[in-house]
């Protein structure tokens, strides 16, 4: 198989998420998965809020190492000079939607397992990885994932490895008043203004971690995102929100963290309410010595992510992980998205070898 011909193919199974075809593509892909002669193909539908999700898992013997990488892509962003779900093959690249994030990955991954005759290898191709994860998390908490003991996990790293990254963890804080008419407002709560002290004491907190953490990924990305409350000039609001988030190193000392957002919130106001609305684990490879035998010298470097990615929900599963796929970062969700046909090829080489060496 031709990599960027079947890359083409994939693009032009619509997978936008929302409102793509998850279940269509994994199944045309547990097909092609039993034509290499896995063992066994499992296509599971994950029901989400919106529409059905699914991913597909082939195993040759138990799968003790396995490649992981996801079908859904972002929707289109503006700007595209050509149809996102077309798959146009030039001379050196590949252009669609998802060619980099990570459809890419699933075509060079198929290509290498021709001619292979693998052991105790898997494959797992999901979905859902660009909204909420739920396909990921379903396949991890499945009996096959039992056996796993380590996944090379997919996402554009321009040909390095990715062996650590930052979480993400998005929280919101609400506070009530009792509203009213502005000329009472000299002698009424103010939730704006809580909120809006409370946010100053954030920012500061931010700073305070500025020098804290490990080299690579000191501070906290504090963001504070968002007031809102307001409803026009005359009226005194009964209540206020504040969203803000984080995104935590390994080895987050989140308890800390914690303490200070609760005595910073006291500071603010009474009747402070905060709440965690997303949480995604920081990552980093616990031991990357058996990922340095499976991949040899075909990485650049090992590398700090600037990105989040689902190696994070392996490792909080006991699975240990590591971080590579064909193409740049600077590519995925961007208009007139790409892969290098000469990624495509280095990528086929790097899951060809990982399938070799984990078969040994």
């Amino acid at each position: 198989m031709d990599p960027a011909a079947l890359l083409a193919e994939l693009i032009r199974h619509r997978t936008d998420n929302p409102g793509g075809d998850e279940p269509s593509i994994c199944r045309m892909l547990s097909r092609a998965l039993a034509e290499l002669g896995a063992d066994e193909v499992n296509v599971v539908e994950v029901p989400r809020a919106e529409g059905t999700g699914a991913y597909v898992a082939a195993r040759w013997g138990e799968p003790h190492t396995i490649i992981n990488a996801h079908v859904d892509t972002v929707p289109a962003n503006s700007g595209w000079t050509v149809n996102p779900w077309e798959g146009v093959v030039t001379t050196d690249r590949v252009i669609g939607l998802g060619a980099a994030d990570t459809k890419g990955a699933i075509a060079a991954t198929l290509v290498a397992l021709e001619g292979k005759k693998p052991r105790n290898v898997g494959v797992v191709f999901s979905g859902d990885e660009e909204r909420t994860g739920t396909c990921i998390r379903h396949f991890l908490a499945s009996p096959w994932a039992k056996v796993v003991k380590r996944a090379v996990v997919c996402e554009p790293t321009g040909r390095t490895v990715g062996v650590r990254h930052r979480g993400c963890v998005a929280l919101s804080a609400e506070v009530m008043g009792r509203g009213g008419h502005s000329s009472g407002a000299d002698h009424m709560p103010k939730p704006i203004v809580t909120m809006a002290r409370l946010a100053v004491g954030l920012d500061e907190i931010g700073r305070r971690w500025l020098d804290r953490g490990p080299a690579d990924m000191k501070g906290l990305c504090m963001n504070v995102a968002a007031i809102e409350g307001g409803v026009a000039f005359n009226v005194v609001p009964h209540r206020a929100s504040l969203s803000f988030s984080v995104r935590p190193p390994p080895g987050f000392d989140a308890a800390a963290f914690e303490a200070e957002v609760a005595a910073n919130a006291r500071a603010a106001g009474e009747g402070i309410v905060t709440r965690t609305e997303l949480s995604m684990s920081p990552f980093e490879t616990r031991d990357v010595g058996p990922f340095r035998a499976l991949l040899g010298s075909l990485p650049r470097a090992e590398a700090t992510l600037p990105f989040w990615t689902e190696a994070a929900l392996f490792s909080v599963a006991g699975i240990d992980a590591v971080v590579i796929g064909p193409g740049d970062i600077a590519q995925a969700h961007a208009p007139d998205e790409f892969v290098m046909r000469s990624d495509l090829d280095w990528a086929v080489e790097v899951f060809s070898q990982v399938i070799t060496r984990a078969s040994a």
